[in-house]
């Protein structure tokens, strides 16, 4: 049975539900699935609980599911640049649980491998580890948390075969890998679709893990920061 769906919209029309979890892969506005992110806003599903390491830009990628109010709870790493996501959580409005990075990836990894919890070091001591169960090993205290399973993975790669294996380009990889691995359903938008399987060599997302595919509309890639430096000019000789 072929993965391949005619549209994001498609890819997503059963699935959708009103307090569900979701897991987005990206980061900023770098390997984020637009395409199926503008579905879940179209659909008005409400009271959704979003993983992921932060929350786009006011306007652009998750931003729109917080200006539509579909959000509930936000598992994070990062309030970042998003206004409107920083001052919902201020106001209340929203519920927001800090994961350290690298907590939050291991915690979907987890999630995906069939693991239901682990022991870090990291947030021990902080507001992080209020309320979670403390054990010490070696003379050092770690803390347990908990793997994600999400309800619906939105995952964005740069190929496809037929099997729904995967590859990334560069740094829009990110969060996407743990994420395709971590949900009852991933759908998964690609900017290239191969006819022919994949190296396994290269495969990073093996196919297994995909439900859904589609192929993602062309668009221009917004880019959060511009942090290049004018170019220098040589003086004449």
């Amino acid at each position: 049975m072929s993965k391949l769906r005619p549209s994001a919209a498609e890819a997503l029309s059963d699935v959708l539900e009103d307090g569900m979890t979701i897991a987005v892969g990206g980061f900023g506005l770098c390997g984020i699935p637009s395409d199926l992110i503008e579905v879940v806003r179209d659909s008005g599903v409400t009271g959704l609980t979003l993983v992921s390491n932060n929350m786009g830009v006011d306007g652009k990628g998750l931003g729109l599911l917080l200006e539509n109010r579909q959000v509930a709870k936000v598992i994070a790493s990062y309030v970042g640049e998003n206004k409107l996501f920083a001052q919902q959580y201020l106001d209340k409005e929203l519920e927001v649980e800090f994961s350290p990075q690298g907590t939050l990836s291991e915690r979907m990894r987890a999630g995906g491998a069939g693991i239901a919890a682990f022991y870090t070091r990291a947030g021990v001591g902080t507001p992080v580890a209020d309320g979670k169960p403390l054990a010490e090993f070696d003379g050092q205290t770690y803390v347990q948390e908990r793997g994600i399973i999400a309800d619906v993975a939105l995952v964005h790669a740069h190929t496809a075969d037929p099997a729904g294996n995967l590859v990334y380009r560069a740094s829009a990889r990110n969060f996407n890998p743990v994420v395709a691995t971590c949900a009852k359903v991933t759908a998964v938008e690609v900017e290239h679709l191969s006819e022919e399987y994949l190296d396994p060599e290269r495969v990073v997302t093996p196919g297994i893990y995909v439900d859904r595919l589609v192929l993602a509309r062309p668009r221009i890639k917004d880019i959060e920061k511009r942090t290049v430096r004018p170019r220098a000019t040589t003086p004449a000789d």
